[in-house]
């Protein structure tokens, strides 16, 4: 008897398959190393990591597997919406147009009970307002903050990015993690404006 695959096991892995396209997706945040760009699987689970060793410092409570999760999943849009430089105002105009788009062909590839359970947490993230929410946003910008200094600020300068830029997008930061964000601020941001990696005003 020949094998048939379950349709609900089917989905799912054609999900996961067209999951393996974020690899592709290149981000502007260079390695710590600076050797290259990060693509957006490494951007998430390195962000995943962080929350994993880090949540003792959310302003308040959180269910990790769900932070988790929402880490995870949050550009998997990305996929067809292509990924937005924070700093490209430009293609920001359009990002959310081209990410609910994309919400909806991906999460519709899933069985039904799954592919509402991720887009919610998606949409959730986007919100910005649940404890969740809030610290997966903050390590969404500790992470990047960190490689680029890391590697000698090489995104911030080829960008002739400034503070003032600098600050207004790491401001979800503070929402999700005070302490993160005193880090963040102190050792990372003003030690590279110190530096020149970040234009002062």
């Amino acid at each position: 008897m020949a094998y048939e695959v379950p349709e609900r096991l089917k989905k799912q892995l054609d999900f996961i398959l067209q999951a393996d396209a974020e690899k592709e997706i290149v981000r502007r945040t260079p390695l710590s190393s600076g050797k290259r760009y990060e693509n957006d699987s490494e951007h998430a689970w390195h962000m995943a990591l962080m929350a994993i060793l880090l949540s003792e410092y959310a302003n308040e409570k959180i269910d990790l597997l769900k932070t988790v999760t929402m880490i995870l999943i949050h550009d998997i849009v990305e996929i067809d919406a292509g990924d937005t430089y924070c700093y490209d105002y430009e293609s920001a105009k359009t990002q959310k147009e081209r990410e609910l788009k994309a919400a909806d062909r991906l999460y519709a590839l899933l069985p039904e009970d799954q592919g509402e359970k991720l887009r919610g947490l998606w949409e959730e993230f986007e919100a910005n307002e649940t404890p969740e929410a809030n610290f997966a946003h903050a390590m969404d910008c500790l992470q990047p903050t960190m490689l680029n200094s890391a590697s000698g600020g090489i995104s911030w300068r080829e960008n002739g990015i400034r503070l003032s830029q600098v600050l207004k997008r790491n401001a979800y930061t503070k929402k999700g993690s005070e302490a993160l964000w005193d880090y963040q601020l102190n050792e990372l941001i003003l030690k590279n404006v110190e530096k020149g990696n970040i234009k002062g005003e």
